[in-house]
Order: structure tokens, then C-alpha cells, then sequence
């Protein structure tokens, strides 16, 4: 076993390069994925518009006289799910490999969004969302980890945060799939070609990911293959430096050197989906609470999407700036902001019993409001997604950012399955000061918890370089 001063990195040429096609070829097929995963977790939000306003038979609970419990059911649904996926398939994922997988999760994500457009009922329909949420939580570790492990030292932080902001472009074609169905089309369609649309992108790219060579550091470091290893580095005219292997790294071993860093991953972002996914989801409810009732159906939709389009440069935002400020000092002030923001908000919105009242403009506290949505995706939406796939050692790496998004998760599916409840008990001014304690405790847990990975190769950002030891001769298909 050598440390990182007595053996050369095996990985200097792919982590010197600059940023090429293949790269972008990478980053489309991981964001495509991404695009399908947020159009399908939030444009739920407009089908239940759709469901809660009109009588379609077969839905007849999310009228009835328990339609807050249904409806924040069918709204976590596929939440609940994801938890699931994203830590089976991070676990298989650093068990058979990335590649092994690749495109499988593509697969389910394309026949949940088929299932949940030809839903008969309430109860298909909550069914075919929880299979469509297993395919959702599997892209989140395996398109992380892909990118990162790809990824050259300089571009690595902005490539994977650009993954994350096909979120944006999802979110925003939910907004408009929605609003262009509720115009052209009745009630009991619309909602159906708003779900069966997520099938598309996913299909789209099955065929392309099963393609993908395995990563190099996977083929190298985990299964001792070199051949494989440069099989994919040749693919950036590249080669890998030095035979190598990471070895005596057990599981054991892993969770007691990580365990604060796994705190640090799981934590801030667990409190951040709790503030997103409520706000998110439910953004029509949030709007109109500041704003005042929505005239039509359409004007509901279009209040929901209005804080997503303040948020949407917020993504790109982040990946411009990562690789130079730094992960921690922004996801810090990203939390630092929202903060703020949702306490200024709850003091200029005066709840009158069942009516609301505004101490500022309409329009002035819902830009304020919009606000937030920008600090998050600058935020934790984005470095919670990052950081996880490079603070973990190979081995271990879709583990890591499994059990990380799984408790981000965690925090968005007891958010949705709450917000309504809670919105309706306490109102708004309430929930918002609530947002803004999750948020400030989100401030601590990252200065104190986590490591900055900004400009390491990803062998010195995990810790990982003390377990890498040299391979004396090319081992095609050794085992680990």
C-alpha cells in the first residue's frame, strides 16, 4: 500500500485535460436523465391543479372530505420511492459497476411516466408513480458518479453541476407541457399527456447509455482491469498512468473514516429538500397565499412556475462559480440567504384567520419570495448533488451519493406529504418561519462537516490515495 507522495496518481493525463466534446457527449447523456427526473417530480404538481378542480372519475377522493391526505399521497408518492432507488442502485452501482447499470434506471423512468398517463384511478395512479420515483432515485447516484469519475480536475465541479441544472429545464417544460395541456385540452386528457410527456427524454437516451464504457477510476481501482480502464481514457486521447488498485478499503473501514462527512452530505441536504420540494411542489398554494386567489386554471399553473423561472439562472449561476469560489462557500450562503428570505417574507404576510393580508405590494412580495428559489439552485439544490459525488473514495463513491440523496429525499417526501396539512393549519406567515429555522440549520452542519473538494483530483478529495497500491501487470477482468 503506498500513499499518495510514493505512487503517482494513475489518473494525471484525464485530470489535466481540458474540457473536450466527450466531456459534453458525457454530461448530455447524465442530463438527460436529469430533465426527466424533475419534469416528473414536479409536474405533479400541475396535474393535482387539474384533479383537485375538476370531477375526474376515478379520482373522486382528492375531493372528498379527506383530499388533503390523498393529495399529499399522490404528491410524495414518487418521493417515497426514490429514497429506495437511489440506495439500492447506489449500492449495486459500486458492487457491479456503473455501466452494469447505465440505462436500466432510463428504462424504468420511461415505463413509470407510460403507466401513470393511462392511470385509471387514484390508487394506479399513487402505484405508477412509486415505480416511477425506483427509476428516478437510480439516476441520481449513477449520472453523479459518472460525470465525476469523467470529469478533468479543473471543469469537475461545473460539469456536474451542469447535470443538476437539466433540473431547471425540466422543471420549466413541466411548467409549460402543463399550461399548453390545460389550454388545447379537457380536463381528463391533459393531465394524462402532462405525465405520459416524462416518457420521452428518458427513451430517448437508453440506447446511448448502454454504451458508455465503464469509468476508468472503476475499471482500475475497484476491478483491478487496466485494459478497461484504458479502453475508456482512450476515448479523450488519453492513457492511465500507472497500473494501480485501491485495496483493504472494507465497508467498516469506510464508515468509520466518513462518518462525519457522511453528516455533512446527508444532513444539508435533507433540510434543504424539505424547504424545495414543499415550496415546489405546492408552489400554486404558496403563490396565491402571498398573491391572492388564481382567476382559472391556467393562471394557477402559471403561478406555480413563476419562482422556478426566478430560480432557473441560479443553476448556471453555480456552475460558473464553483470551481472558483468554492463548494462550501456558496452552498453557506445559498442556506444564509434562504433564510432570510422566507423570515422577511412571513413578516410582510399577515394571516386573518383564513385570509391573508399584505404589509408590502402583491407584487414586491412575491419577487422577494422568488427570490429563494435563485439561492437554492445556487445554493444546496446544486452543491448537495455535487459535492457527494467527490468526497467519497471509488469503492465507494455511488454509495455515498446514494445514502446522500436518499436523505435528501427523505426530506422532500415528508415536506410533500405534510405541506398541505400544514399549510391549512398554521398558514403561511408560519410555515415560512419554519423554512427559515430548517434553512439557518443547514449553516453549521456545512462549515463545520464537510471538506472543500474544489481543485483536487478526486483520489485526494476522498481520502483515497493511502489504499491505492501498484499492479504489477495488466489484469484483464481481475476481481476485487
Amino acid at each position: 500500500m503506498s500513499s499518495s507522495k510514493a505512487f503517482p496518481s494513475p489518473f494525471e493525463q484525464l485530470d489535466r485535460l481540458k474540457l473536450t466534446w466527450t466531456h459534453i457527449k458525457i454530461w448530455y447523456l447524465s442530463g438527460a436523465g436529469f430533465f426527466t427526473d424533475a419534469y416528473d417530480l414536479f409536474v405533479i404538481g400541475a396535474v393535482l391543479t387539474v384533479l383537485t378542480s375538476y370531477a375526474v372519475p376515478g379520482f373522486e377522493e382528492l375531493r372528498g372530505p379527506h383530499a388533503t391526505f390523498w393529495e399529499g399521497l399522490l404528491g410524495s408518492a414518487a418521493l417515497w420511492a426514490t429514497m429506495a432507488g437511489q440506495l439500492l442502485f447506489g449500492f449495486l452501482g459500486d458492487r457491479l459497476g456503473r455501466k452494469y447499470l447505465y440505462g436500466v434506471e432510463a428504462a424504468v423512468l420511461t415505463l413509470g411516466a407510460v403507466l401513470s398517463a393511462i392511470a385509471p384511478n387514484l390508487l394506479w395512479l399513487i402505484a405508477a408513480r412509486t415505480f416511477l420515483g425506483f427509476g428516478i432515485g437510480g439516476d441520481y447516484p449513477i449520472s453523479a458518479t459518472i460525470m465525476s469519475e469523467y470529469s478533468n480536475v479543473k471543469d469537475r465541479g461545473k460539469l456536474i453541476a451542469l447535470v443538476f441544472a437539466n433540473q431547471g429545464l425540466g422543471i420549466l417544460a413541466s411548467v409549460g407541457v402543463a399550461l399548453l395541456s390545460v389550454a388545447l385540452l379537457p380536463p381528463d386528457i391533459a393531465w394524462r399527456v402532462m405525465l405520459g410527456v416524462g416518457a420521452v427524454p428518458a427513451a430517448s437516451v437508453i440506447y446511448l447509455r448502454r454504451k458508455i464504457p465503464e469509468t476508468p477510476r472503476f475499471s482500475l481501482l475497484v476491478k483491478g482491469d487496466v485494459e478497461e480502464a484504458r479502453k475508456a481514457a482512450r476515448m479523450f486521447g488519453v492513457d492511465v498512468d500507472a497500473p494501480a488498485k485501491a485495496e483493504g478499503l472494507t465497508m467498516r473501514k469506510f464508515l468509520s473514516e466518513n462518518w462525519k462527512i457522511l453528516v455533512g452530505t446527508t444532513v444539508p441536504w435533507f433540510l434543504m429538500d424539505v424547504a424545495l420540494y414543499g415550496t415546489g411542489v405546492y408552489s400554486g398554494a404558496v403563490v396565491t397565499s402571498i398573491v391572492g386567489p388564481a382567476k382559472s386554471i391556467s393562471q394557477t399553473i402559471l403561478y406555480q412556475g413563476l419562482p422556478f423561472l426566478a430560480g432557473f439562472p441560479g443553476y448556471f449561476a453555480a456552475a460558473l462559480l464553483l470551481d472558483k469560489l468554492g463548494r462550501k462557500p456558496i452552498q453557506t450562503l445559498g442556506f444564509a440567504a434562504m433564510a432570510a428570505i422566507y423570515l422577511a417574507i412571513s413578516l410582510v404576510v399577515v394571516q386573518v384567520g383564513k385570509s391573508v393580508e399584505l404589509l408590502i405590494p402583491a407584487f414586491a412580495a412575491l419577487s422577494v419570495y422568488s427570490l429563494s428559489y435563485f439561492f437554492i439552485n445556487f445554493g444546496p439544490n446544486t452543491t448537495t448533488f455535487v459535492i457527494p459525488a467527490e468526497v467519497y473514495p471509488t469503492r465507494y463513491r455511488a454509495t455515498g451519493h446514494g445514502i446522500s440523496a436518499a436523505a435528501g429525499k427523505l426530506g422532500a417526501a415528508i415536506s410533500t406529504l405534510l405541506f398541505p396539512s400544514l399549510l391549512s393549519a398554521i398558514g403561511i406567515s408560519r410555515l415560512l418561519q419554519m423554512l427559515a429555522a430548517v434553512s439557518v440549520a443547514g449553516i453549521p452542519i456545512t462549515l463545520s462537516a464537510l471538506p472543500e473538494p474544489k481543485a483536487m483530483s478526486l483520489e485526494l478529495a476522498s481520502g483515497e490515495y493511502k489504499y491505492i497500491a501498484p499492479i504489477s501487470a495488466p489484469t484483464s477482468g481481475a476481481s476485487s
